[in-house]
């Protein structure tokens, strides 16, 4: 176990803020969880994996309890792997499941608590069990994900569980069987135009969303941000109906709205909304609304404050609830 008094977090925050918290354990093993004196902590304490999904809006006044749990069993991954690891170890060894999960940042213990998800797959789809620790009992149990109510960006780890549960290692399900999920986000056409008409491998798949992230997102080791800013949000079909008339009023009667149908809803991209209300490429001071992907707010300048990057989301949420009446939701988590 490592401790860091008031430690700096710039370099533990994707989004890079300039911020410090009272105390910093760094966790290798799991006995070492049985030997804490978890009241003699600044409080509160927070589990954090990557630092690629929140914003700290100011230093944090507890600890910060990172797993740095590096094992592999089989199918089996510790929580402190990088989930893109995960996806790239699958890949090579010809299994399928996390491809088209490629290349999302952070760890694969926080894939179990975020549900992190892209192109038409979520980690609840390839999570096999969850080993965690249980502070309120004392003692290490295994989750099973159809107890952990499993929604877009969510689940109980992040409502009433929140707090309670320290992961240490998920359990993938994965397939030697051919699953290929091509109809979300253009994958499809990418392997098209790149010649990709034959027999397709869970590698081939990588290499594709991949190309196509790399095209829409901002590395990370580059511009500070915490990937997809905001939710998507799923309306009834009245509310899109409204959407679908505003939007060929200002783009044409033939226009066509990008969706996507959910159970009885529609799924409509939050990244479209904010480009047709004007916000792509806006700045407020160091912070930016990302120019190739305007659902991604952006460390433009390196320097950014927590304010400046508050205060472009509530413009962007602010201009598109005038505009459409939907209101957005942040997918990253304010600390």
């Amino acid at each position: 176990m490592k401790q860091f008094p008031y430690f700096d977090l710039s370099r533990h925050n994707t989004f890079r803020m300039k911020v410090r918290c009272a105390l910093y354990l760094e966790i290798e093993k799991e006995e070492e969880l049985l030997k804490l004196d978890w009241n003699a902590l600044p409080q509160p304490v927070m589990v954090l994996g990557g630092g690629s999904n929140l914003l700290f809006t100011g230093n944090y006044p507890g600890t910060i309890l990172h797993i740095n749990i590096l094992t592999q069993q089989g199918y089996t991954f510790g929580a402190g792997v990088v989930f893109d690891d995960f996806c790239a170890w699958a890949a090579q060894e010809g299994l399928w499941g996390p491809e088209n999960l490629s290349l999302i940042p952070g760890e694969c213990g926080a894939s179990a608590v975020q549900n992190i998800g892209a192109y038409g797959v979520e980690a609840k789809d390839i999570i096999a069990g969850i080993r965690a620790f249980d502070r309120q009992e004392g003692k290490f149990v295994d989750i099973d994900p159809a107890d952990c109510e499993y929604g877009y960006r969510t689940s109980r780890f992040k409502t009433e569980w929140k707090g309670r549960f320290v992961i240490t290692a998920v359990t993938y399900r994965l397939s030697k069987e051919p699953r290929p999920v091509l109809d979300y986000g253009g994958v499809r056409k990418a392997l098209e135009a790149t010649g990709h008409t034959g027999a397709l491998t869970p590698q081939i798949i990588r290499d594709t969303i991949i190309g196509i992230r790399r095209k829409k997102l901002p590395d990370p080791a580059e511009t500070g941000s915490a990937g997809s800013f905001f939710c998507n949000p799923v309306i009834s079909r009245e509310q899109f109906d409204k959407v679908v008339a505003i939007a060929r009023e200002d783009n044409g009667p033939d226009y066509q709205v990008p969706h996507y149908e959910v159970d009885d809803r529609i799924k409509v991209p939050a990244a479209w909304m904010i480009e047709q209300c004007g916000f792509k490429g806006r700045v407020l001071g160091g912070a930016q609304v990302y120019p190739n992907q305007p659902l991604v707010i952006v460390n433009a300048s390196g320097e950014a404050s927590p304010e400046e990057i508050i205060g472009l989301e509530q413009q962007v949420i602010d201009g598109v609830k005038a505009k459409y009446g939907i209101t957005l939701h942040p997918e990253v988590e304010h600390v």
